[in-house]
């Protein structure tokens, strides 16, 4: 599991309003979200239709 170094930010009565992180630690909650997302997608497009080359480029030609 992803460890996460975390600084809470307080307001004046001292409650809890917001949380400071690494870049670092940042940039690879991303990367795990983005791979995550793009396993998902992956999984929804898995049964989808293949094109063959000439309807692949007749779907570009017309959505261009």
């Amino acid at each position: 599991m992803l460890e996460i170094n975390k600084n809470y930010v307080l307001d004046k009565d001292q409650k809890p309003i917001a949380v400071q992180i690494p870049i670092a630690e940042f940039e690879k909650i991303e990367e795990i979200l983005e791979d995550y997302g793009l396993g998902k997608l992956i999984e929804e497009v898995e049964n989808d239709q293949i094109l063959d080359k000439e309807k692949t480029w007749q779907y570009c030609r017309y959505i261009l």
